[in-house]
């Protein structure tokens, strides 16, 4: 693993705390004080991601977050906000700021761990890094059109037949997972791996309940999600 964070936080000791965690999960760290700080070494050397604190001295990272994602060179850049405001409006917020996860603190080092290594899977589909990227995907990296499924990640919303769909966390991340590995045998472990999340508490046959109920919400194309007996799930490759 060779993929360069860069944590844009104030507060030394967090800075410090996650510079090593991160160094220790075996990526390469660097750490600055500022938003100001960050768009220069942005614009010096390529990153994969930021970990990206709101509030800071100077802009804040709604700000920095904007401006990432108005500026080509790094538009691939993936963006975690970490920080400690935690109501909904704020959510909803950072992610339409262009953020494409979001993390409250007080934070735990293992989910740390799963959603960083999440994003940088996710990132590498998107830009080829990974040979497994499923190439029936829209081109629009906030949005994946599937037959008759939207998804779109800036709102955290997925459509059937252009109707919204009222999915649970929990089954739109299940939905969004199958989608990105669509055609793929997805073991129970191998989903709660990518659906566990701050938010979401998936365990053992718990991932059976999540299909069960995201198949009622499909109704009659309840079917493209394909049961491989002793082994898990797949969304089929052929969807119309």
């Amino acid at each position: 693993m060779n993929e360069s964070i860069l944590v844009v936080e104030d507060e030394m000791d967090i800075g410090r705390l996650l510079q090593m965690q991160l160094t220790n999960m075996g990526y390469q760290v660097d750490h600055v004080l500022s938003g100001e700080e960050a768009l220069s070494l942005l614009n010096k050397k390529n990153y994969q991601a930021v970990i990206l604190d709101w509030m800071l001295p100077g802009l804040s990272g709604i700000e920095i977050s904007q401006l990432i994602r108005k500026i080509d060179t790094m538009k691939n850049v993936g963006i975690l906000m970490l920080t400690a405001k935690s109501d909904p409006q704020d959510v909803v917020e950072g992610l339409n700021a262009g953020a494409d996860d979001y993390m409250t603190k007080p934070f735990s080092a293992d989910i740390l761990k799963a959603r960083m290594a999440s994003l940088i899977r996710r990132l590498n589909r998107q830009t080829g890094g990974d040979n497994q990227k499923n190439t029936n995907y829209s081109q629009e990296s906030d949005e994946v059109r599937v037959g008759p499924l939207r998804v779109s990640f800036k709102t955290y919303k997925a459509f059937l037949d252009n109707e919204p769909m009222n999915l649970t966390p929990s089954e739109f991340k299940l939905l969004t997972t199958m989608l990105d590995y669509r055609g793929r045998v997805l073991t129970r472990a191998k989903l709660i791996e990518e659906v566990q999340g701050e938010g979401i508490t998936v365990i053992g046959r718990t991932i059976d309940t999540h299909v069960f109920g995201l198949r009622k919400k499909l109704g009659p194309h309840g079917d493209i999600i394909e049961t491989v007996r002793g082994i898990g799930y797949r969304v089929k490759d052929d969807i119309s």
